[in-house]
């Protein structure tokens, strides 16, 4: 820690120094000297006391804070982005529903009007709805998908995500079914095996009047397993996907769908044949992208995000504590020195710059180091995935995480703005403190 005589003589060379200056560089001295003075409060090798560990321990809580906001934000980056690669693996490039109601009339001059539109490809019909699954002795409600034959040259299943059995809807003119892999394990299915078909149960629709015969109430049909698939837990857990035929009279729709699903041509714009599709269907449609199929999912994933961010700002101020009691400590010990630079010619607004400076110092190096480390972490975990989902997917194996510069810079950001206006007090009181009496 420099004396006051060392700062009485550096800050006579540094008024020789600014006397023979020229004018273009004195604002330039000027500023350098707060920083100087502030320097070597903070990183003196002569001697340590209380006041720089209170220094150090303000550096490493806004690098540890710096570190978790970065990892945290890069979290969420990462998870928007496995949420997109996830549901567009599962969910076509568009889809069509009804504006009103579940179901629709489909008929071919629809499917023509729709097939017509510039960047429309493949047209799949589908009826998707819930039933009871039943597969020897096991029972689990499930989300049967029927779809037209169509649906396996969408490539919506990778050939990779087929943990067994096969990628098909038909084998030999006979149905088959395409079964998630928590529905194969809840229901014990073995592939191997045809004793035993899968056996779905559809619940009738009763608006002719109700019925005392529990048969009429529900519609019975089997199928044999064909082949099971591994995308992601929530799917895996709840799909079974069979030949639109089969749905239609499982679930009784006749000419219904639930939805049209469209794969585009290759480099289609899907804005333009979003809005063409939609000036085509008029307003008893609703035509979706792949973000607006799950809006309510990534609304509540930005919507976190954004609590993330408020939270992030609470923790800095939380960190910026340690630099005000650093400020007013470093201010009230070095009283003899602030009253010796006023006695030289210093100003209250050259004394504030040195203790502003002084807690900008403390803060650029907590936050830079804690970002370097942070986004040090994240590279690690990018390259080697050191911490698991946990989780049943077959799209990644470790935690996704993105950086982006966006949110270095907002940390970054939000930590000057914060250490400024906490510096600013300790600054103001120091100024203060020029007097005969601490000599």
């Amino acid at each position: 820690m420099p004396t006051a005589w060392t700062i009485f003589s550096r800050t006579c060379t540094f008024l020789r120094k600014k006397k023979a200056s020229h004018h273009t560089t004195k604002s330039k001295t000027t500023l350098n000297f707060p920083f100087f003075i502030a320097r070597r409060y903070l990183l003196s090798k002569r001697k340590k006391n209380f006041i720089n560990v209170i220094s150090i321990i303000s550096v490493i809580s806004v690098a540890i804070i710096s570190a978790a906001i970065i990892i945290v934000l890069s979290i969420f980056n990462g998870l928007g982005d496995l949420l997109h690669v996830i549901n567009n693996s599962f969910d076509p490039e568009i889809k069509i529903e009804a504006s009103a109601g579940k179901t629709f009339e489909v008929d071919q001059k629809l499917i023509k009007k729709i097939k017509d539109v510039p960047g429309v490809k493949i047209v799949t019909e589908v009826i998707e709805d819930y039933a009871y699954a039943r597969y020897n002795d096991a029972t689990q409600v499930v989300k049967v998908k029927g779809v037209s034959d169509n649906f396996v040259d969408q490539d919506r299943i990778p050939k990779e995500s087929i943990v067994e059995g096969e990628l098909l809807l038909k084998k030999n003119g006979a149905p088959r079914a395409l079964v998630g892999y928590g529905v194969r394990s809840t229901l014990s299915i073995a592939l191997e095996q045809d004793f035993f078909a899968l056996q779905l149960y559809g619940v009738k629709s009763l608006r002719g009047g109700a019925t005392m015969d529990p048969s009429k109430m529900y519609t019975q049909k089997s199928i044999l397993p064909g082949g099971v698939f591994s995308i992601i837990q929530s799917f895996d857990e709840n799909y079974v996907i069979v030949p639109l035929e089969f749905a239609k009279e499982l679930l009784s729709y006749k000419n219904r769908r639930t939805s049209l699903e469209i794969k585009m041509t290759n480099g289609a714009n899907p804005e333009t044949v979003e809005d063409a599709l939609q000036d085509v269907l008029g307003k008893d449609f609703l035509v979706l992208n792949g973000e607006e199929q799950h809006q309510d999912l990534y609304r509540v994933l930005k919507l976190e995000k954004l609590f993330a961010s408020v939270a992030a700002i609470l923790l800095l101020v939380i960190g910026s504590i340690n630099i005000y009691f650093s400020l007013m400590m470093l201010a009230l010990d070095k009283k003899r020195d602030i009253t010796i630079l006023a006695a030289m010619g210093a100003d209250g607004r050259l004394l504030k710059k040195i203790f502003i400076t002084e807690g900008i110092l403390i803060a650029a190096i907590g936050t830079g180091s804690g970002l370097l480390f942070g986004g040090l972490i994240l590279l690690l975990q990018q390259q080697f995935s050191l911490v698991s989902m946990g989780m049943n997917t077959a799209v990644v194996d470790g935690y996704p995480v993105k950086m982006l510069f966006s949110d270095f810079f907002y940390v970054f950001s939000v930590m000057a703005v914060v250490t400024l206006l906490i510096s600013s007090r300790p600054a103001a009181l120091a100024s203060r403190f020029a007097s005969v009496q601490n000599l």
